[in-house]
């Protein structure tokens, strides 16, 4: 008599596996979300299982193709950067992103650029219907006509098998899903959105990618921590991860590649969501320093290095003595732990009395950044607050601060004085031991020549430039 399969419960949340129900999740701690797990449709008995272990054998590493993982551009000279040159066949890509981000705008423009560009690209939708998606393309001008022996086909289904059917008979170069948590496989017994539809979904997609050579990039929604939603295998099963950023107010989007197994990771693509569609900027810099004001206390332009891309950035300080017992201190665009940081070191090394007065930072534009080389510029501008100096404004400042009050160095110091002579600033406070780095590159002489460079070992020097 065969022996009865055990009833397994997994959490909804992040996938956690049990052999018994719980009302709490051990893992991610959430409350009701053990549910039974499927008798079918797992990784180790579902038909697309079978098939992806089937007819394997190991070859020589000199037999394989070495034009097997070509690439070709995208028609959007940011998003090659981010790809890391462009995108490449078979290759398996992930999107996430907010709400009304902008994602299906990106993609669809995607398509329209690879369709007139002779590529056979396919639109897999489960959210909207043909009419709507056509409907956004007449307002980002894509008609649909192509050349050679492109095209650019609608498909408004869910269903995974129907959806894998039309792969087979269609051949597109390219497909696009839209999102991966409307999909349905129907060997996993649970609904759509759930962690193991998801999976599964991806798995059979990841299959088709890898076997037929399709380029897929799927969609995935983000939960309010900022994750793709679904479980956390499902950037682990992907070859490229992009996350599309930026407060939906503002004017501008970033592309950041958080991982990528044909490229460098952290590279970022800037946008700017006009009427007509996503634009690219081709000087972020200009772009972010748009507006900045002239001579004003607590305002410090620096420079940070997003993988191969150097960014000036404005950075704003507010001190003012409080008005309660605990001072307020409030960061947007950085982590606010690190400024609370970076004013006990002013306050202990410097002198500087902050402990009564509320903090404000601020990195305009929306931008959100964890690089320490801003830390000098942080500490600079909450110093010109707080004494209510101006710095000069056409000086740029970078540089990490330790707990010692002393400023170490940064990486690429000489990409950072270039953007900075690009964009026509005269001046750059840095760690003495990156100047060092600079007169020893090949380029630095004549950088210097051209900009006026202080360098600078601990708080005290800086503190007297402001």
């Amino acid at each position: 008599m065969a022996k009865a399969k055990q009833t397994m419960y997994f959490c909804k949340e992040c996938g956690y596996e049990s052999a018994k129900w719980m009302g709490q999740c051990p893992a991610c701690k959430t409350w009701n979300s053990m549910t039974e797990a499927p008798q079918t449709g797992t990784a180790g008995t579902s038909g697309h299982g079978k098939q992806t272990g089937s007819g394997s054998r190991p070859v020589n590493l000199s037999d394989v193709e070495e034009d097997a993982y070509e690439r070709s551009s995208t028609g959007m000279k940011d998003l090659d950067r981010v790809l890391g040159g462009g995108l490449v066949r078979s290759s398996f890509l992930l999107v996430g992103g907010d709400p009304g981000i902008g994602k299906s705008t990106l993609l669809l423009q995607l398509c329209g650029n690879l369709s007139g560009m002779g590529r056979k690209v396919l639109y897999v939708s489960g959210e909207e219907s043909e009419r709507q998606i056509k409907m956004r393309a007449g307002r980002l001008g894509i008609t649909g006509e192509t050349s050679g022996e492109g095209s650019l086909k609608l498909l408004c289904e869910t269903a995974l098998l129907r959806i894998e059917q039309v792969l087979m008979s269609e051949r597109p170069d390219v497909v696009v899903i839209d999102s991966i948590q409307t999909m349905f496989w129907e060997e996993a017994a649970s609904t759509p959105g759930s962690v193991s539809q998801v999976r599964e979904c991806t798995a059979v997609l990841l299959r088709l990618a890898k076997q037929e050579g399709f380029t897929i990039i799927i969609v995935g929604h983000v939960t309010k921590e900022g994750v793709v939603a679904g479980p956390r295998m499902l950037e682990h099963m992907v070859d490229t991860v992009l996350y599309f950023e930026g407060d939906k107010s503002a004017r501008y989007r970033i592309v950041r590649s958080v991982k990528n197994r044909f490229g460098a990771t952290g590279e970022i693509g800037v946008f700017s969501m006009q009427s007509n569609g996503l634009e690219e900027v081709e000087n972020p810099s200009a772009y972010m320093l748009e507006g900045r004001p002239e001579n004003a206390s607590g305002d410090v332009v620096t420079c940070s290095v997003e993988g191969s891309r150097a960014m000036l950035l404005e950075i704003q300080a507010l001190v003012y003595r409080t008005a309660f017992g605990m001072p307020r201190r409030t960061a947007i665009g950085t982590d606010v732990n690190r400024v609370n940081l970076l004013m006990a070191v002013l306050e202990k090394r410097a002198g500087l009395t902050l402990s009564d007065c509320d903090a404000y930072v601020n990195i305009t534009g929306g931008m959100k950044l964890s690089e320490p080389a801003l830390d000098l510029a942080i500490v600079m501008a909450l110093a010109s607050g707080a004494r209510n100096r101006s710095l000069d404004p056409k000086t740029v400042v970078f540089g990490e601060v330790g707990l010692s009050g002393e400023v170490r160095g940064v990486s690429a110091p000489v990409k950072r004085l270039q953007e900075a002579v690009r964009q026509g600033f005269t001046s750059c406070i840095l760690p003495t031991v990156s100047l060092d780095a600079v007169k020893s590159d090949p380029e630095g002489p004549e950088l210097m020549k051209k900009v006026r460079v202080i360098g600078v070992e601990n708080l005290d020097q800086a503190l007297t430039l402001v």
